[in-house]
């Protein structure tokens, strides 16, 4: 072997848990909602210790794939589910925060995501569903226009308006990626404004913008909400957003 030549990485413990967590799944024979073998069953199936399956079974559940409960019955030990998002958003958080993903490039996925999501809005596709979404965005507006609300209310509020708005094109992967997005920036867009008088002239800012965003989606005007979902993510990051690196 040449001295430039690197030996794999030898397989964690773990991993033949996952592999057949993720083969069960694809076979159907394994769906959202089913309770998991225990951990003496899944240690005996693989010939490993207990000790890996607990360790499968907690990346499992940072990945948004398994619920860990106690007790006994349906919903006791390690249940299936399916939250995309959460695991998406923690590794996203962790790279932005070591430096390795920039909040410039997450924010420029986002003006991708969110500008494709408008232009593929189509609101008789669903109709009850989509003026339930609206209602419920005016009603995040709403929240987020009372003086009374806090700032760190205000941001959990627009990030959610935002994933709203983005569900309308009714794309459960782009979905999922916004709303990990979102998260993945949220601390550092609340941290970004230090003074409560520059906090007092951007929110005002926002608050138009958002009114505005929300008319053209409510008003069937795709290009016109895709213009100004970018120039509002665009307006925020530039002249607020500190850069990271």
């Amino acid at each position: 072997m040449g001295v430039n030549e690197q030996l794999p990485a030898p397989a964690k413990a773990y991993q033949p848990v996952l592999d057949s967590i993720e083969a069960e799944l694809r076979a159907g024979r394994l769906r959202v909602g089913d309770q998991l073998p225990g951990e003496r069953a899944l240690a005996e199936q693989h010939g490993i210790s207990r000790a890996s399956v607990r360790d499968a079974m907690r990346i499992l559940e940072v990945m948004g794939v398994v619920r860990s409960g106690t007790g006994s019955g349906p919903t006791a030990g390690n249940v299936l589910i399916s939250r995309p998002a959460a695991g998406i958003s923690t590794a996203l958080r962790m790279h932005v925060a070591s430096a390795q993903l920039s909040v410039e490039e997450i924010v420029q996925t986002r003006i991708l995501l969110e500008s494709w999501a408008a232009e593929a809005t189509d609101l008789e596709a669903h109709p009850e569903r989509s003026r339930a979404v609206l209602d419920e965005a005016a009603g995040l507006l709403e929240a987020m226009e009372d003086p009374a609300t806090p700032r760190g209310d205000f941001h959990d509020l627009d990030a959610r308006f935002h994933v709203l708005l983005t569900s309308l094109a009714g794309n459960a992967v782009i979905e999922a990626m916004m709303e990990s997005l979102r998260l993945s920036i949220r601390d550092y867009v609340a941290e970004s404004i230090t003074s409560e008088a520059d906090w007092d002239r951007v929110v005002s800012t926002l608050r138009a913008q958002h009114r505005e965003i929300l008319a053209s989606v409510a008003e069937g005007r795709r290009s016109d909400a895709a213009r100004l979902v970018a120039e509002h993510i665009v307006w925020f990051h530039d002249r607020v957003a500190k850069p990271t690196r």
